[in-house]
């Protein structure tokens, strides 16, 4: 029976409600000194805020090792009452420190990942609900197709999807040519994010047509060229037929970008995006985008 898998247990994918489907709540990158979300006073304020404009779900792509600070998920998710997703996975290279990938270069990476999905991330006992790896600008380096073939194992042996961070939107036909072509992931379990970064019809179009979930994840980012043509970029899928495979995040990733340090944070996604897009391409669209479509993306037969 497909489930999502939240930190406090798998629900039916209808119970996901108004879903954020690609944000972090913590993370710790030494790509951003200083710059850490590691507070949970300002996890749960950014939760409350999200919740008191409508939303009732966020998936946290944070991956292993970034600071995801799973342990204290569940009780943000009972305070606050908004259930989260968590990630395993890992991402690009420079966001580690060398000694790190060392280690889990000589490790199993696969079974690294299936252990925090169905046994739990350690000392935590919360399991995670998806894995999350990267690509690189325009392709593919070694470290991408390490990590992405240790996701198609880990997904083949637990059926959970796999979210994958587009440097600047690139490389998603790359990256479906090894997770989908050669590593046998089926579309539909593949998640790709970023797409707004990178706005061009002809490989969304083509990236769509092998059945997986395209995200337009971070369009509250300043100054970003590509971020006013997003809502023209979702009506062309929409208006090209792929309407049902679109899902829709907010990427904060800075302290400075929450709404409670006056960011656009979580709850401009609701309070901004969700209008401009129902501009383009109608309201009860882009409220499937925002609800239906994330339980199906993220739920999987478990196994």
């Amino acid at each position: 029976m497909t489930r999502v898998r939240t930190v406090l247990g798998d629900i039916p994918p209808g119970e996901l409600g108004v879903c954020d489907a690609h944000d972090h709540l913590f993370l710790r990158s030494p790509r951003l000194p200083g710059q850490e979300l590691d507070d949970v006073s300002a996890a749960r304020a950014e939760l409350a805020a999200f919740r008191a404009a409508g939303g009732a779900a966020v998936v946290q792509w944070t991956p292993y090792g970034m600071g995801r600070r799973a342990a204290d998920l569940p009780a943000l998710s009972r305070a606050t009452r908004v259930r989260l997703v968590c990630a395993t996975g890992l991402h690009q290279a420079a966001h580690y420190a060398p000694d790190l990938l060392t280690r889990l270069r000589g490790a199993r990476l696969a079974e690294l990942f299936v252990s925090e999905l169905t046994s739990g991330i350690a000392a935590t006992g919360v399991r995670a609900g998806l894995i999350k790896v990267a690509g690189g600008f325009h392709g593919l380096d070694a470290h991408a197709r390490w990590t992405m073939t240790a996701a198609a194992e880990a997904h083949h042996a637990t059926g959970a999807p796999v979210a994958v961070h587009l440097e600047l939107g690139t490389g998603a036909l790359d990256v479906l040519d090894l997770l989908c072509g050669e590593l046998g992931v089926p579309g539909e379990r593949v998640i790709l994010g970023h797409l707004n970064r990178s706005p061009d019809p002809v490989v969304h179009r083509r990236a769509a047509a092998s059945g997986c979930w395209l995200a337009f994840d971070g369009p509250s980012r300043t100054h970003h060229a590509t971020d006013w043509r997003m809502p023209e970029a979702v009506r062309a899928l929409a208006e090209a037929g792929f309407g049902d495979r679109l899902l829709l995040g907010g990427d904060t990733v800075t302290a400075g970008a929450r709404s409670a340090a006056d960011g656009p944070g979580m709850p401009y996604l609701l309070h901004g995006v969700r209008q401009r897009l129902a501009e383009e391409v109608g309201a009860e669209l882009v409220h499937r985008v925002l609800t239906e479509h994330p339980g199906r993306a993220f739920g999987t037969d478990w196994t």
